[in-house]
């Protein structure tokens, strides 16, 4: 059936997903632009990411899933489920025993080597990595199409939507304002404007002093930071409390946002995982820039 397949095709480079079956099918397209089908709703899923495990919770189908990775710690039943390593190494063999019917994977965290043993021995797997707002509601829906959980996917992906659009309607008149996003400490990384949470600096009416830097996640040294000045520090990274990391920047006196206070922290869980969460780290991140420019 060439011309049904050719529809299928077209419908899912608009939308992502199918919305009729296909010979019985469920198929969506994943961030890989893989069409991934199964036979039936999948009743066991493998996340390989805590990102993809919150995505899926956020889909309606946590009761599904059978596996996760190291610091899938949301929603707090997720630490319930089996681990199977890091999203860096995966235990294979745990992996294989649980018979996953579906694996979330994330497109540049999993090793390539252990995703395609994967293909290889015939699971499916739905590669997942969200580049913007917009990708975060789809890649709840699209979990939901495959996991027979549509209605609540849906609802949650719209209202991650609105609550954006809300934010960007509230924030967009604002004064621009320069800013230094740290994901680590050692070595010192930031993000360049390919990244999502970069989305979030502009939702804020911030600027990315390093958007132009070409990795997504470069590495950068202390005088860079110092060369650019910004005028606000916002840091996040592993574990919910890294105070010591803006401690370090109050020793340069010449830095305008330590001059000004304006060295802040935000929980890595809400601005580093492209889950519906990220609207608290958004609203969050908008908040402690209107400080910095009250301080102006």
């Amino acid at each position: 059936m060439p011309h049904l397949r050719q529809l299928c095709s077209a419908a899912l480079l608009l939308t992502g997903l199918i919305p009729f079956a296909w010979a019985d099918a469920l198929c969506v397209l994943d961030d890989k632009g893989r069409q991934v089908c199964l036979d039936q709703p999948a009743q066991r899923i493998a996340a390989l990411s805590p990102g993809a495990t919150e995505l899926v919770y956020a889909a309606g189908a946590g009761d599904q899933v059978v596996a996760v990775v190291a610091y899938s710690d949301y929603p707090p039943e997720a630490r319930q489920v089996t681990s199977v390593g890091s999203h860096t190494r995966v235990d294979m063999e745990t992996l294989i025993a649980l018979q996953p019917d579906l694996v979330i994977g994330w497109v540049t965290g999993n090793p390539v080597e252990q995703t395609e043993r994967l293909e290889e021995l015939g699971l499916p797997i739905f590669y997942l990595e969200p580049r913007t707002f917009e990708d975060v509601s789809t890649a709840i829906e699209r979990m939901a199409h495959l996991a027979g959980t549509d209605t609540d996917g849906l609802a949650v992906a719209e209202d991650f939507r609105q609550g954006i659009d809300t934010l960007r309607q509230r924030y967009q008149d604002s004064s621009p304002i320069s800013v230094f996003y740290q994901v680590w400490k050692e070595p010192l990384m930031t993000v360049n404007g390919d990244h999502l949470i970069h989305q979030v600096i502009e939702l804020c009416g911030g600027e990315n002093v390093f958007a132009d830097l070409p990795r997504l996640i470069p590495r950068i040294d202390v005088e860079s930071v110092l060369t650019a000045n910004p005028e606000a520090i916002l840091a996040g990274g592993m574990g919910e409390e890294n105070k010591e990391w803006l401690t370090d920047w109050t020793h340069y006196s010449s830095l305008q946002a330590t001059q000004q206070s304006n060295l802040f922290f935000i929980p890595p869980s809400l601005i580093q995982r492209p889950t519906p969460r990220m609207l608290a780290g958004a609203q969050l991140f908008c908040e402690k820039l209107e400080i910095a420019r009250a301080r102006r």
